[in-house]
């Protein structure tokens, strides 16, 4: 029996097989079409009913073990899933395409379309019918027979090649292993980081000595702190020339072939650029007003960050006679300079966040917030042993979500940190049906003598990612393709942004941040340094993450047909946002996992505008007070809540009372008065 094609609440891991996994995609596939069929061939008139509603409701077998496949490629993968991942991923676009290409279907729902001042629908009813006529004419529904064809070749060779893009930067990060012999080399290094690094080493069969990889909580440590800088400079090497090697590895021809790709559809669909097919469904509208948006905010930082980066490269020369900084001295000298400033590293500030503290606390937050209580069980099935799961309560104990978290690397997980869900939530035959939801993160595992700490940085990406986490788990819609976080993609990030707040604020920190032997509460000096550091070097943080919208923009806003060099064109993009000098061996784009195999084409500029959001957001808490119970049910009622059931900027206002003011992100970012 597959345990894929029978009825399950919470995915059955433990009793899944690879092989279970292609049958139960073509029977789901099979039934899905049947399903799509039955509305084709129903001589009823068409109405929101029996055409919109049947739709959105169909496919839930092959949505749900999409989800549990999709996200073990993600956390869990090896080299039969992503096999797997390779056959399946184009039979699901073709069968997207059978859907979207539909003109029986189509003319159903053009029918209801066309009669929709008449229908007395409700603003979510509204929203779902603006959402699938568009989700048809903007996806081919409308193209003549040779551009339909056309449109299905491109999205099948699409698939794959994000799915190669992936796959080979994971490969890449595990390839790469440095071991370390002389302790020397490793100066400088947290006894924290040295013994993690001990460990690993262990792990992999090394009878002696230290293992560095490409993992975060390998690589960064190193980075910051590790004292030989041919060493800094190998593994910086290392990790900026991903898939960047002419190589089997290589990914220079995916991302062309990608942005080709992406624009020929654009073309077919009638928009100038990916960008401008991308943009019509976001707050941001047009790329000229993303343009706009990111050059308004690069005026502002350049100047700010070039002064940062002129005292960096003063404080370097006169630390270490450094005559000209390069990239991988960015995160050593910043830190040490971050230490002369403050007095502070994250070392003084590790031994407060045990990374079990810091989930009790954003626990905790929400519980203070929203109302939420977690509790831990143990009959949930999992993926891998490390995963933890909780049942999500509210006060009065209705249940509210599962919730899966699953923290630190390992070979088969990609890098970097995500929310994703197993299960969405909807209304239907008077039944709330409550949303599985995960965060997934790459955090420092713990060691034989000491317990997982976590940096602060990390402190802020839980807390981040929670953030994502509580918008799945307190969706509160009909509809599923409008719940949680299915929202434009450039107010998806404001929940998870503004989140991160708490972990400055004193009233917040003194719930979870206890010393891991003393269970001292952090004193308020470390406090107030974390504060006063929070704005170090933030014009050139800005410039980072604008060099890298810019980045996205320049890819998908014009034509790139004739591009055929990925780093002279990167380069180029990158001129303008440019602090340290280039390194012809390494290439970002390459490994551009957000924009050429995630959902973040077009879109990487959404990280600051809902910064923009966030900033004026939590200054309505804290002119009310952080935990004051009147904005947080505000916050939920109208943001979290509410999903895509409406225009952005309407349930923004309706939980703010205006719209944003860009001043609100310049003023917390020390921008201002600079």
């Amino acid at each position: 029996m597959n345990p894929l094609l029978t009825p399950f609440d919470t995915a059955p891991f433990s009793k899944i097989k690879n092989e279970h996994f292609k049958p139960a995609f073509l029977q789901t596939i099979e039934a899905a079409r049947q399903e799509i069929d039955a509305i084709t061939v129903n001589i009823a008139a068409p109405s929101f009913e029996n055409t919109i509603e049947t739709i959105e409701f169909s496919g839930q077998q092959l949505d749900r073990i999409s989800s549990v496949f999709f996200n073990l490629n993600s956390a869990e993968t090896n080299e039969e899933i992503q096999k797997i991942a390779q056959e399946v991923s184009p039979l699901l676009s073709e069968f997207g395409n059978d859907v979207t290409l539909n003109e029986e279907l189509f003319k159903r729902i053009k029918s209801v379309y066309e009669q929709k001042d008449r229908l007395q629908l409700s603003v979510e009813q509204n929203t779902l019918l603006e959402k699938h006529y568009k989700s048809f004419s903007r996806n081919g529904a409308n193209l003549s027979k040779d551009k339909k064809k056309r449109l299905r070749e491109i999205d099948a060779e699409a698939s794959k090649l994000k799915l190669q893009f992936g796959e080979n930067i994971l490969a890449e990060t595990n390839r790469y292993e440095k071991h370390i012999t002389n302790e020397n080399d490793l100066y400088g290094l947290p006894e924290g980081a040295k013994e993690a690094a001990t460990q690993l080493a262990k792990s992999k069969g090394k009878e002696t000595g230290w293992l560095l990889t490409l993992d975060y909580p390998s690589y960064i440590p190193f980075m910051k702190y590790a004292q030989n800088r041919a060493l800094r400079k190998e593994l910086s090497m290392a990790f900026g020339s991903k898939s960047f090697k002419g190589d089997k590895l290589d990914n220079q021809e995916s991302v062309l072939k990608i942005a080709k790709l992406r624009h020929e559809r654009a073309n077919l669909l009638g928009y100038k650029t990916h960008a401008h097919f991308v943009l019509e469904e976001r707050m941001a509208e047009t790329p000229e007003k993303v343009y706009s948006f990111l050059n308004e905010l690069l005026e502002k930082a350049k100047p700010a960050a070039e002064r940062e980066f002129k005292q960096l490269e003063k404080f370097a020369k006169d630390l270490d006679g450094i005559d000209q900084l390069q990239k991988w001295d960015s995160s050593y000298y910043s830190e040490k300079l971050k230490q002369e400033l403050f007095n502070l590293d994250d070392e003084q500030l590790k031994p407060f966040f045990k990374l079990e503290n810091v989930i009790d606390g954003v626990f905790e937050v929400a519980k203070k917030l929203f109302g939420l209580q977690f509790e831990e069980v143990s009959d949930i099935d999992k993926y891998h042993e490390e995963v933890k799961t909780y049942r999500v309560y509210d006060l009065e104990k209705n249940f509210i979500s599962i919730f899966y978290a699953d923290f630190h690397p390992r070979a088969g997980k990609r890098g970097g940190a995500w929310m994703t869900s197993f299960k969405s939530q909807w209304k239907k035959d008077g039944e709330n049906v409550r949303p599985h939801i995960s965060n997934v993160c790459n955090f420092t595992p713990s060691t034989a003598t000491k317990p997982s700490l976590l940096t602060f940085n990390e402190v802020t990406t839980l807390f981040h990612e929670f953030g994502h986490g509580l918008h799945g788990m307190l969706a509160n819609t009909t509809y599923p393709s409008l719940s949680g976080t299915s929202v434009y993609w450039d107010f998806v990030e404001l929940p998870s942004q503004v989140m991160e707040n708490w972990c400055y604020e004193k009233e917040a920190l003194e719930l979870f941040a206890k010393h891991y032997e003393t269970g001292e509460v952090i004193p308020m000096e470390l406090i107030q340094k974390i504060k006063k550091s929070a704005t170090f070097q933030e014009g050139m943080q800005t410039l980072r993450q604008l060099s890298f919208g810019l980045l996205d923009m320049s890819w998908h806003g014009t034509d790139p047909t004739s591009i055929n060099d990925v780093k002279a064109y990167e380069t180029k993009a990158f001129a303008g946002s440019n602090l340290y000098p280039d390194t012809p061996e390494t290439c970002m784009s390459t490994a551009f996992a957000h924009i050429f195999q995630g959902g973040y084409s077009s879109g990487y500029y959404s990280y600051k505008w809902a910064e923009v959001l966030d900033a004026d957001a939590f200054a309505y808490f804290k002119e009310k007070g952080i935990f004051n119970k009147e904005v947080a049910t505000k916050f939920k009622e109208h943001v979290l809540s509410k999903g895509g059931t409406e225009n952005p900027m309407v349930l923004y206002k309706r939980f703010r009372g205006a719209e944003p003011k860009v001043e609100a992100l310049l003023e917390r970012a020390g921008l201002l008065e600079k």
